[in-house]
C-alpha cells in the first residue's frame, strides 16, 4: 500500500494541508503519516523560561499526534490507515529521513504567501524539504481543499527535458485521474528560444507519450506571473513544477521560479526532481 507523508506543526495552515492529504489518501487508496518534528524551545532574553524536559516536548507532541489521528479516523469512518511519526530534528532532514526509508508516493505540506522577509521565512520548511527529498512535494495553500485533479499543468523550461522529466511520477498521477496535460513553456520575445528548442519539444512529446500532452507556450516577463495567469484563466487543479539542484552559489544569486510559485500561487503545486534510476535509464534512450 502506497503512503503519503503529512507534516504537521499543529498550525491552522498544516491543518488544512492534513485535511487535504487525508482527501487525497482515501480518493487514491493510500495510506497516510502524520508527522510532528519538533525541536527544543530558544530562548534569545537575560529572562529565564520556565524549564521543559525533552521528555515532556515528546509527550506533547504525541498527545497531539494522537489526537489529531482519532479525529481523523473519525471523519474517514475508519476507511483510512493512519499513523503516527514524532522526531526531534530539522524538518526537512527528519523528512528526508523518513522518505528514504519508506518510499512514500508523496510529501504534503502546507505554506504560506506573505511578503518581504516574512515570507522567505515562513516558506523555509517547505523550500527544505523541497531541496532535500526525490519524491514529490505537494504545497497547499491556505483554505484550498482537495479535488480530483481533471487538468494539469506542467511548467518547463524545454531545456535537457530527457534529464529533468520525471515521467513516472507525471504520468502516474495523470493516468490515475485521467487529467487533462498542458506543457506549459513561458518566454518573452524569444528571448529563451534556441536551435535546440523545437527538438526539446519533440523529445517532451516523446517522453509524455500515451498522456495526450496539450503545449501552451506563453508570452509574459514575468516566469512565476505567466504560469499563475494560465492557470487562473484556464482552471488548473495542480502545477507540476520540476526544480533544480543547483550549487550554494547558484542557490544565492539565482531567482528560484518554484519559490516564487509557492508564495504567490492559489492552487497546489506538485514540486518534484528527476529520480536517479530515471535519470540512468533516460541515458539508455535515443531521442
Amino acid at each position: 500500500m502506497k503512503l503519503i507523508i503529512a507534516p504537521t506543526d499543529f498550525s491552522t495552515l498544516s491543518d488544512n494541508a492534513i485535511k487535504y492529504a487525508t482527501d487525497m489518501a482515501t480518493t487514491m487508496g493510500m495510506n497516510l503519516m502524520l508527522v510532528n518534528v519538533y525541536q527544543l524551545p530558544i530562548s534569545f532574553s537575560e529572562v529565564p523560561l520556565v524549564t521543559v524536559s525533552l521528555d515532556q516536548i515528546r509527550d506533547i507532541s504525541e498527545n497531539k499526534l494522537a489526537e489529531l489521528k482519532n479525529n481523523l479516523q473519525t471523519i474517514t469512518a475508519g476507511k483510512l490507515k493512519i499513523f503516527t511519526e514524532s522526531r526531534l530534528g530539522d524538518v526537512g532532514e527528519e523528512i528526508t529521513k523518513l522518505t528514504e526509508t519508506l518510499s512514500p508516493f508523496a510529501i504534503v505540506m502546507g505554506t504560506r504567501g506573505t511578503t518581504g522577509v516574512g515570507r522567505f521565512f515562513m516558506g523555509s520548511n517547505s523550500i527544505s524539504v523541497i531541496s532535500k527529498v526525490e519524491v514529490p512535494v505537494f504545497i497547499i495553500p491556505p483554505g484550498i481543499h482537495f479535488k480530483p485533479f481533471k487538468k494539469v499543468g506542467l511548467a518547463t523550461d524545454l531545456v535537457e527535458v530527457v534529464d529533468s522529466t520525471p515521467v513516472h511520477k507525471i504520468r502516474e498521477l495523470v493516468q490515475f485521474f485521467d487529467a487533462e496535460l498542458h506543457v506549459l513553456n513561458v518566454d518573452y520575445h524569444r528571448r529563451h528560444f534556441t536551435p535546440g528548442t523545437p527538438g526539446e519539444t519533440i523529445n517532451m512529446d516523446s517522453l509524455l507519450v500515451g498522456m495526450n500532452p496539450l503545449y501552451d507556450f506563453i508570452e509574459n516577463k514575468n516566469i512565476d506571473q505567466g504560469l499563475n495567469d494560465f492557470a487562473e484563466k484556464n482552471n488548473l487543479d495542480l502545477m507540476i513544477t520540476l526544480p533544480k539542484k543547483h550549487s550554494l552559489l547558484e542557490r544565492f544569486f539565482e531567482k528560484s521560479i518554484t519559490r516564487e510559485l509557492i508564495h504567490e500561487t492559489h492552487i497546489p503545486i506538485m514540486c518534484v526532481h528527476r529520480m536517479v534510476k530515471e535519470t540512468e535509464l533516460a541515458k539508455t534512450l535515443h531521442f
